[in-house]
């Protein structure tokens, strides 16, 4: 990669961001580095200054578009030699400027685990996966063995080398990846959104993991992540936060926690710190720890909030409660008779204009109810109902007119080039009359804030606004239930946000039941009712989000997270943590109703 003369860089012992000079102990450094893609106007990333020491463990963190990925494609060598585009400045690799670097040089250096496992399996096994890059390099077989024996041992996988992709769980599959960055030794590890596609107990292994292998390896760790709290369950040195292409903080998370540029940049920052914020207690640059099992016990103006939300709380009536829509009982399902049973007699209702969360770990069988609701596989036993009706001999379209499935992907449900036609393919379908066409379709498009482009091509759409297009074509034929699977997957807590709350909305004005399939447990926390927690294809629990999140016994079973919060209760020495969590949940819930109705009214004026 070219570079042009650059101003001398700092030393070793220099502060975070400054360049160092070449053969010295960096591990990698960007020095005024920008870069534009080819086909954009604009460049992603402006005036880059960061350096990693060799050792150091960082988390870049942003918003979706900042720029962090397209960072983390120019230190694997993806950029130039995959996304051709211009660059200005000078990155260096080890103390070396990587213009001199192929790809396969810079893979002997920083290796990759990537955010889809299964993107990087080339192997029929575990072993073979792991022993692709010393295959490739003519290694003799027994130095080959011995290095993914190693390799393996080092997470954990020793046991599982002779497992197909296909039999592996999802944390599984990251284990072997990681194993098969390992086995070349190289000196940095690069980990992009290791969190996206597991459930919370995968999630936090997977930290626990990745704190284990820099601290035993000495290696150099950069993760790219979004899921600040999750990352933060164990130590990181340094937080580099971008926006917009910028580098606009880089210190250490204690540091961090005290400013306001997580809020300011759309970025969740972990429920503890805003619990602090709501109790008035002062956030100064390190005295607030980043995690709450390093608070000191006794916190006063804690406890006083608390009581406060007690107070408020029990002069509420509670609503009363509505008819249930669907109702699954007993339900029974195994995909062959050479498989084990994925639901074992699961019943659950869900109510008229409720929203549920569905959750669990993968292969507790969330997806499996959604397809026998929707008539995608028929179940063993056990009786569906809607609305008191046995919808056992209902086809698959008579079922859309009642439950409407959102899938996590939104490509992999779109047909049709243009967005109106796309909308109206379900009233197509019914050889319903143009002229309703017309009206329902603008009806759901406007509804979905599509209507300005309901003459464009879907291919202009983004991700968010193609999720939304879904959610309009499933609610022309007005289905008084949808269901959605992993709705926020991906999406930076702004984005996230917006769409819940579009979500909600439909939920409100709608009538609109939900049931949201999620490993997300601050989602299942601020906006489903319920909780519907299955573990190994039964109910483990049916219960308030909060009441699943503080349950041990129920997050060990089904491999959730315990909430921050209720860490942070205890530690404070609340006298009933529990319900703390579920205070702090409906104050967060009531300032987000006030803020909708604050806007409505500006928006009215």
């Amino acid at each position: 990669m070219p570079s042009r003369p650059n101003s001398p860089g700092g030393l070793p012992d220099s502060p975070p961001g400054a360049a160092l000079k070449d053969g010295d102990s960096s591990a990698l450094a960007f020095n005024h580095f920008s870069f534009q893609y080819r086909a954009q106007t604009e460049p992603t990333l402006i005036d880059i200054c960061l350096t990693v020491r060799r050792g150091e463990k960082i988390l870049i963190l942003g918003p979706s578009g900042s720029g962090k990925s397209t960072l983390l494609h120019c230190i694997n060598g993806i950029i130039p030699h995959a996304f051709q585009g211009r660059f200005s400045g000078a990155l260096t690799l080890l103390g070396k400027d990587v213009s001199g670097f192929g790809i396969f040089d810079i893979s002997k250096k920083a290796g990759t685990v990537l955010q889809d496992t299964d993107a990087q399996f080339v192997g029929l096994s575990a072993a073979e996966d792991i022993a692709f890059a010393p295959e490739n390099d003519c290694i003799p077989p027994e130095e080959i063995w011995r290095r993914t024996a190693e390799a393996a041992a080092l997470v954990n996988m020793e046991g599982h080398l002779d497992k197909a992709p296909q039999d592996l769980s999802g944390g599984q599959r990251q284990r072997i990846s990681m194993a098969g960055v390992l086995v070349d030794n190289v000196e940095i590890l690069l980990f992009d959104e290791p969190l996206a596609n597991l459930d919370p107990a995968a999630g936090k292994d997977a930290v626990e993991l990745i704190d284990r292998l820099h601290r035993e390896t000495g290696k150099t760790v950069i993760i790219v992540e979004h899921r600040l709290e999750d990352v933060l369950h164990r130590p990181v040195d340094r937080i580099v936060l971008m926006d917009q292409g910028r580098i606009i903080a880089d210190m250490p998370p204690a540091e961090l926690l005290a400013t306001d540029l997580l809020r300011r940049t759309g970025i969740r920052e972990p429920l503890y710190i805003s619990a602090f914020r709501y109790a008035g207690i002062p956030i100064r640059p390190g005295e607030i720890p980043p995690h709450p099992s390093g608070l000191a016990g006794g916190c006063a103006p804690l406890l006083e909030w608390d009581r406060r939300l007690e107070a408020q709380r029990s002069q509420k009536t509670p609503e009363p409660a509505a008819p249930p829509l669907l109702e699954i009982r007993n339900l029974r399902f195994r995909y062959s008779e050479t498989r084990g049973e994925i639901l074992k007699g699961v019943s659950f209702s869900v109510a008229a204009g409720e929203c549920v969360g569905l959750v669990g770990k993968n292969g507790s069988g969330k997806s499996t109810i959604a397809k026998c609701v929707c008539g995608f596989v028929r179940p063993d036993s056990g009786t569906i109902l809607f609305a008191g009706q046995d919808t056992a001999a209902l086809s698959i379209m008579e079922r859309a007119e009642k439950t409407g499935y959102v899938m996590q992907n939104p490509n992999q449900m779109i047909s049709f080039p243009m967005i109106y036609d796309e909308a109206a393919l379900g009233l197509r379908t019914r050889h319903t009359g143009e002229a309703e066409i017309k009206e329902r379709v603008h009806e759901a498009l406007e509804i979905c804030g599509l209507y300005p482009f309901r003459n464009w091509p879907v291919g202009a759409l983004s991700y968010g606004q193609k999720k939304r297009l879904t959610i309009a074509s499933i609610l022309v034929l007005r289905p008084p239930l949808m269901i959605l699977d992993e709705p926020t997957a991906g999406q930076d807590h702004r984005r996230y946000t917006e769409f819940m709350e579009f979500l909600l909305d439909l939920n409100r004005d709608l009538g609109l039941s939900l049931i949201l399939i999620t490993h997300d447990m601050h989602l299942m926390l601020e906006y489903t009712t319920r909780a519907v927690v299955l573990a190994d294809g039964e109910c483990a629990a049916d219960t308030a989000p909060f009441q699943a999140l503080t349950d041990d016994g129920v997050i060990q079973r089904a491999c959730l997270k315990r909430t921050s919060l209720y860490d942070l209760a205890l530690d404070a020495g609340l006298p009933d943590p529990r319900a703390f969590v579920g205070r702090y949940i409906a104050h967060e819930r009531m300032l987000r109703a006030e803020r909708r109705t604050a806007a409505a009214v500006k928006e009215v004026q």
